[in-house]
Parts: structure tokens; C-alpha cells; sequence
């Protein structure tokens, strides 16, 4: 994919040298004059024009190349970068308008990816949807851009649909343009990566963005409610800081629809619905396979282990996902709420779940911290999945004084009849101070070469400082 990336690029250069009037290598020069249009393409922007002074032929190749704008690689020497002031207009706002504005009116084009993330909106709305407009014409491929303080809701303009061949669109802060009297024909047949943090947007245009993207395989949201009605392609749902689509709403809802290829969803929170073809889920919903999504594999929530309705719904939950092989669950520290059964995970009403009793291999448990409840769905893990091979038990490390007293507390569990005699039960302490916060990174989540972005702590566990593997019943 990389060396068909840079052919298309080096093309488009000897291209756009001939327009520009730059002498065009031949055949025998031509392997340098690739390896000098493929250093000028990496380079941040302000040093790629400056190659123009280091000799006759660097010369007009910075105009010549896909080119990467990154506001804080632009901005004058004398404004820093990591300049920063709560709400409103500043200087470091205006600097990276007026550089954004001189470099995107400069270069023809195409850009390979621009990321702007210093300028409020509010204050430059006509240079946003001037840039916006460049961008379209000048084929931009990844896009990055973040309003820089509140209001959050203020709206981009619609300009932005006509950025038709960017592969990865990341938008923060901001309110995403309304769809309304857009084309049919506008579509993002290239877009393979959207992330929405912290943006407001309609369920009609999240549609939309979703079901015009033919190819696209992550989805990453933060703070948006989310629909996903017709997604063949996509493979990942990476969800943070989900928040009622209308304020006032006591949840928010997680609708799937079509989307075969689906192998990643996650952090489930509680408060969420799940709506599953057209069914929203509750306690008691009988499962069919108009209520599964058998195709995904690695799934990620958080429960609070002492709330009352989030452990009668987990059961429910973890049937829609009958072929889950990794699972990731965060223990929530959150106050008691209803009496929670101390006999719930051994009685009848879980029934069976066909993915720990069949699938799961991999099981990781973050911040226990020592109630009876953890204890209770750890036991019921270990005594029903089957093909489990590794079980991670991370444990937050301001519950416990020492291993001793860690190991005194999972007798329970080390205790219990294993139904994989050859699972690993390894436990070490959590290195995150933030209970609140479950360890994975939304950047790493859309590279496809990490197959588990929820797994970044636990991936090397029994490498990690302190961890031990304890020995259970079954292997004794």
C-alpha cells in the first residue's frame, strides 16, 4: 500500500514539475529525483520550503509534492506553539489563520494531510470555509480539524462536504454541518477513518457521513451519540465519553444495523441502549439472530460491579455478542446502587453465554478492587469459559498494600474449578492512577497493525513489573 502511495505521489509531482516549469529528471536521475520528492513530502511544512534555498534542483519541488500542513510546524518562530488561553480570540488564533492562509493559497496541491487545531472558529469563519473550499480543489487526503476552545456547537460550514477525497477525517469541538440539501450524488468514497470528538451532530448526518462512505473501516467517537445503520466495511466502533444526543436524555443509544464486518466495538458504558437491527435491548429480551452481531471479536465495556441494573443487563449484553474471543471488562468505582445478589453469577438468570463458554481466550479485568461482586463474575469466568487461555487481572493499586494481600483476596477465585485447566491467571497492579479512565488510544485504535487497542497494558502482562502468575485448582 505504501510504495503504490508514493508511485501515485511521484507521478503527481513529475506531474505538476512539468506544469510548474521545474526540468523533469530523466530515466537515469529519475530514482534521486523520486528519493528528493519523497523527503520534501515528509517533511513539516515550513522546512519543506525552505529546501528551495539548498540548491538548483530542490528548487520548486516543495510546490511539487503532496504536502503536509501541520498549524503548529507553520507558525512564526516568535509565537509558540504550545501557547494557550482559556476561551476567545488570541494571538497564537490569529498567527495560524494568517500562516494557514498563505500556505493552502500557495501550494497547488494535492495536500497529503493537514491538521489544524489552533484557531477559534468563531473568529475566523469565512478563512475556515475559504480553506475548506482549497481544500476540496486541491484533493486534501487526511484531514485534522479542531475548533480551539468554546463554543463547542459552533458550526462548520458545509464546505466540508466537498472534501470528497480525504481518507481519514478526524473533527473536534465543533458542530458538523447539516446534510440537508446536500447532492445524492456527494460521497466519501475514499474515507476509511472517521473520529468525532467532542462534536455535536444530527443522527441524520452521522447517517449519512456513515452510509456514503463505502470503505469506511473505524469509526471513533467522543461525546457523540451513534448510529450505524449501513456500514459493510466497517470492522471498528471505538466509543469514549458518550453522551445523550439530547441533552436531558438519561442514555444514550448505540443503534447496528448492517454492518457484517464489525469485528471491534467498545468502551461500552452503562447508560447506554443497544439497539440491534430493531430491537433495543433490556433485561429479558430473548435472543435471535436478528438481536447478535456475530462477527465481532474483540469487545471492551465498563460495569459498576455494585450497581444493580448494569449486572442483571451484562448477561443480556454479552448474548448479543456470541463469537467475542477477547474481552475487556473496567470496574467501575461507582457508588452501590439497588441490592446487588451476591448469588446473581451462580444462579440461573445469566443462563448460558455462548461466547465465555465457547470463545473467549483472552480475559482481562481492570481495577479490581477487592468486592465481593468482582470476585463473583471473575468466578463465573473462570468456571465457564472453556477455551480461556489467559485471564489478566489487573488491580488497582491504592486497595491493596502488598501481593500478599491481593493473593489472600482472589482465594476465591484461585480456589474455583476452572473450566480451562491450562488458563493462565496472571495479576499485577495497574500502573493508571485514573481509575476513571480505561488504557487505550484512538490513534493506535485505527492502525490496523494493532489488532487489540484495548489491550495496550496487557498485551506483554506477564513481562510487566511486579506481575506474578498464580496457580489455580485446576492446575495443581
Amino acid at each position: 500500500m505504501e510504495e503504490q502511495q508514493f508511485q501515485t505521489s511521484v507521478d503527481v509531482s513529475v506531474s505538476n514539475m512539468q506544469r510548474d516549469g521545474v526540468d523533469v529528471p530523466d530515466p537515469l536521475t529519475l530514482g534521486t529525483a523520486m528519493m528528493l520528492t519523497n523527503v520534501v513530502s515528509r517533511l513539516p511544512a515550513k522546512d519543506a520550503a525552505r529546501t528551495a534555498a539548498l540548491a538548483t534542483r530542490w528548487r520548486g519541488l516543495w510546490r511539487s509534492v503532496p504536502f503536509a500542513v501541520v498549524d503548529a510546524h507553520i507558525l512564526p518562530d516568535s509565537v509558540p506553539a504550545d501557547h494557550t488561553m482559556p476561551g476567545g480570540e488570541d494571538v497564537l488564533s490569529w498567527a495560524v489563520a494568517a500562516v494557514a492562509s498563505r500556505v493552502l493559497d500557495a501550494h497547488p496541491g494535492p495536500f497529503r494531510c493537514v491538521h489544524l487545531s489552533r484557531c477559534h472558529m468563531a473568529s475566523h469563519q469565512a478563512d475556515i470555509e475559504r480553506w475548506l473550499e482549497l481544500l476540496a480543489a486541491k484533493s486534501v487526503q487526511e484531514l485534522v480539524f479542531f475548533n480551539r476552545s468554546w463554543p463547542i456547537d459552533h458550526p462548520l460550514p458545509g464546505a466540508l462536504y466537498g472534501c470528497t477525497t480525504v481518507t481519514r477525517l478526524h473533527l473536534g469541538m465543533c458542530r458538523v454541518p447539516s446534510t440537508a440539501g446536500l447532492p445524492h450524488t456527494t460521497c466519501f468514497p475514499y474515507l476509511r477513518e472517521l473520529v468525532l470528538d467532542t462534536v455535536a451532530i444530527e443522527e441524520r448526518d452521522l447517517h449519512l457521513l456513515i452510509d456514503r462512505s463505502p470503505v469506511l473501516e473505524v469509526t471513533t467517537s467522543a461525546e457523540v451519540h451513534i448510529t450505524v445503520v449501513d456500514a459493510p466495511r466497517l470492522e471498528r466502533l471505538l466509543m469514549w465519553m458518550i453522551s445523550p444526543a439530547v441533552p436531558g436524555e438519561s442514555c444514550s443509544r448505540i443503534k447496528i444495523g448492517h454492518a457484517p464486518n464489525l469485528c471491534m466495538l467498545g468502551h461500552w458504558q452503562p447508560g447506554f441502549e443497544l439497539e440491534i437491527g430493531n430491537t433495543i435491548l433490556k433485561v429479558g429480551t430473548k435472543m435471535s439472530p436478528s438481536t447478535m452481531v456475530p462477527s465481532v471479536k474483540i469487545l471492551a465495556l465498563e460495569m459498576g460491579f455494585e450497581v444493580h441494573n448494569e449486572v442483571k443487563m451484562m448477561p443480556c449484553f454479552l448474548k448479543c455478542f456470541p463469537n467475542v474471543e477477547r474481552l475487556h471488562v473496567f470496574s467501575l468505582n461507582d457508588a452501590p446502587s439497588g441490592k446487588v445478589d451476591p448469588k446473581f453469577w451462580k444462579g440461573k438468570e445469566p443462563g448460558c453465554i455462548d461466547c465465555v463458554q465457547r470463545h473467549v481466550k483472552k480475559f482481562v479485568f481492570q481495577e479490581f478492587r477487592g468486592k465481593k461482586s468482582e470476585l463473583a463474575f471473575l468466578k463465573f469466568i473462570a468456571e465457564r469459559a472453556q477455551v480461556l487461555e489467559k485471564m489478566v487481572v489487573m488491580v488497582a493499586s491504592k486497595f491493596f498494600s502488598s501481593a500478599d494481600a491481593v493473593n489472600d483476596k482472589l482465594k476465591p477465585l484461585t480456589s474455583a474449578i476452572w473450566a480451562s485447566k491450562d488458563c493462565k491467571l496472571i495479576v499485577f497492579k495497574s500502573p493508571s492512577s485514573d481509575e476513571a479512565s480505561p488504557a487505550w488510544a484512538s490513534k493506535i485504535a485505527s492502525d490496523f497493525s494493532c489488532s487489540d487497542p484495548f489491550d495496550l497494558l496487557t498485551a506483554d502482562s506477564e513481562l510487566c513489573s511486579g506481575a506474578s502468575v498464580l496457580q489455580h485448582s485446576s492446575t495443581l
